[in-house]
């Protein structure tokens, strides 16, 4: 137990508190708001690493893809104000995703709070519908404790962003307080009745089908998903952008339920007699907009397990709602059997390997317009690349190719917002490539996307990260452009970029940059950059130029176009 009672300043007290909670790494862009804090981060290099960052948003993105690969809260410092207003986007992805994240904001001093003060913002008030919990720290022998619940409220029951404010006269005053123990994750299990329902369910069922996803899984938590998967032989569809929970190449898994899903996984959702959803809150995207299942009771026999006991009913009425943590459900559906006799066979079986057969030819891309086709790209990655690299991306029709076309190797290959935020990928991707530098971290984004956080390549050369950036160019917004030309075809508005030379961008930076026109280029172009990631420890950018025709895998710009004046004349 930590007693340690010495007269410290609040900076001290606060980053002595991050020690005892493990935090290693600590992702910032410094403010004179909280410069005491900054003077402790500097005595304590011994045990916490500091990436400074070139635009808050980035750091907050860090430390939310931090959140994710790690299971423990991501660590982010901002100043008040500007600072905290453009953090606020990682607060918004943690909550949508559920992943622990603990933002500490520097404050104005508590001696002339509430007069307007120079970047004064009411912090409860503008993250209070977004975080767990917001709180302002009013004096320091408060710090360990109110540290110690942040970092309770971020990883308990449902994961979640925490804001902590940290006023100048704060972190400034000294006191003399006891530090607090280290923060212990608390969690709902499965009741006995429940689990025996659920293999009662399973037993009584015909077409039984799983939806996996949302936050707090662990590796541990995936393998022993996989086992219950196993024994049961059930088909597991992965909820939006949560395809690294059960490995892409693994018979069972049969597909995306997100945007652009196949058809057919459609198909037998739908036809399902069973659905058991493990871990996502079902939300807008992995339920086409709420019309995938009946509102609010869905005509499928219906399993929901969540963290949040709040889910559960909150949009879809469950016949078997269960109330707990992913490693604990994990845990004990994997020590679940089958009740029939030794030997036992699931009569879906066969069902399982036709859905399995239909993911896998939906894998095979058809070509594209232009002379660089994406879904060529997508299959020499899926080949080339090891099971563990990590895949990162922001948002965009871009991603669409990524989701569809590689298949995930398991727990953590995939670092994507659920939250639909653009600019993710690249600081994402550093981040991931600091905690795991051995392993192939390949960032995909936008033109757009790209340039919300393209200055972090600066973040990525000054300490070390090796990413290799693929940068899909077509010129425009390109999921904003498909929208218009649904809603409004052929009058196209507001949605045109005119880009830099993006490699010249790059090699100003220090990175690797080159351009890519051709399919037939590209194999050699990536070896060129991955070899230059990993031998100079720098990012290294492909800039891939496609036809912004090629708007999704199956539909062209023209087509949609024509597809809704055609629409628009048959309603006149």
């Amino acid at each position: 137990m930590q007693h340690s009672a010495n007269i410290r300043s609040g900076g001290e007290i606060l980053v002595d508190a991050l020690k005892i909670h493990g935090v290693d790494t600590v992702y910032c862009l410094p403010g004179e708001s909280f410069l005491p804090a900054i003077d402790a981060l500097a005595g304590a290099t011994g045990r916490i690493r500091t990436i400074v960052t070139r635009h808050e948003a980035a750091a907050a993105n860090m430390a939310e893809a931090y959140g994710k690969l790690t299971g423990r809260p991501g660590i982010c410092f901002v100043t008040r104000g500007p600072g905290a207003s453009h953090a606020a986007i990682g607060i918004h992805t943690a909550a949508q995703d559920s992943t622990p994240l603990i933002l500490f904001i520097g404050q104005v001093d508590t001696a002339i709070r509430g007069r307007e003060a120079w970047q004064e913002v009411d912090y409860p008030a503008m993250f209070g519908g977004m975080a767990k919990w917001v709180v302002e720290v009013d004096r320091p022998e408060r710090l360990p404790e109110l540290v110690s619940r942040a970092f309770h409220v971020a990883v308990s029951g449902r994961p979640g962003p925490v804001v902590v404010a940290l006023p100048e006269d704060v972190l400034g005053a000294s006191a003399q307080v006891a530090d607090a123990q280290a923060y212990k994750r608390i969690a709902a299990h499965p009741g006995a009745d429940d689990l025996n329902r659920l293999t009662a369910m399973l037993e009584a069922s015909e077409r039984p089908l799983v939806i996996v996803g949302g936050g707090g899984w662990s590796a541990r938590a995936c393998r022993d998903f996989q086992h219950f998967v196993e024994d049961f032989d059930l088909p597991v569809a992965a909820a939006f952008r949560r395809q690294d929970i059960l490995d892409n190449h693994h018979p069972n898994y049969v597909g995306h339920a997100g945007l652009g899903p196949n058809p057919k996984l459609v198909a037998r959702i739908r036809a399902a007699d069973l659905i058991v959803a493990i871990g996502p809150r079902l939300g807008e995207t992995t339920t086409a907009g709420y019309t995938l299942f009946e509102l609010p009771r869905p005509a499928q026999r219906f399993v929901h397990v969540h963290a949040d006991p709040l889910e559960l009913g909150r949009v879809y009425q469950a016949d078997l709602p269960i109330n707990a943590g992913m490693p604990e459900f994990a845990a004990a559906a994997a020590a679940l059997k089958p009740r029939g006799a030794a030997g036992w066979h699931a009569p879906w079986s066969a069902a399982v390997k036709a859905a399995r057969a239909d993911y896998l030819a939906d894998q095979t891309p058809g070509a594209m317009p232009g002379r660089l086709d994406l879904g060529a790209v997508m299959v020499h990655l899926r080949e080339s690349l090891p099971r563990d690299a990590i895949l990162t991306n922001g948002a965009g029709n871009y991603a669409i190719w990524v989701h569809r076309f590689h298949r995930y190797g398991g727990f953590r290959t995939q670092l994507a917002p659920t939250s639909g935020a653009m600019g993710y990928g690249l600081p994402a991707a550093i981040a991931a490539k600091l905690h795991q530098p051995a392993r192939d971290v390949i960032c995909f984004a936008g033109d757009g996307c790209f340039q919300m956080s393209g200055q972090e390549l600066a973040t990525g050369c000054q300490y070390g990260a090796g990413v290799v950036v693929l940068l899909v160019n077509n010129g425009i917004y390109g999921s904003i452009r498909m929208h218009q030309e649904r809603e409004y075809p052929g009058r196209v508005f507001a949605t045109t970029l005119e880009n830099p030379d993006f490699p010249a961008l790059a090699r100003a930076y220090g990175a690797f940059g080159e351009r890519v026109e051709e399919t037939a280029a590209f194999a050699e172009a990536f070896n060129r950059a991955r070899a230059f990631a990993a031998d100079r420890n720098k990012p290294a950018l492909l800039e891939l130029v496609i036809d912004p025709e090629a708007i999704t895998p199956s539909a062209t710009l023209t087509g949609l176009r024509e597809a809704a004046l055609k629409a628009g004349q048959g309603a006149t």
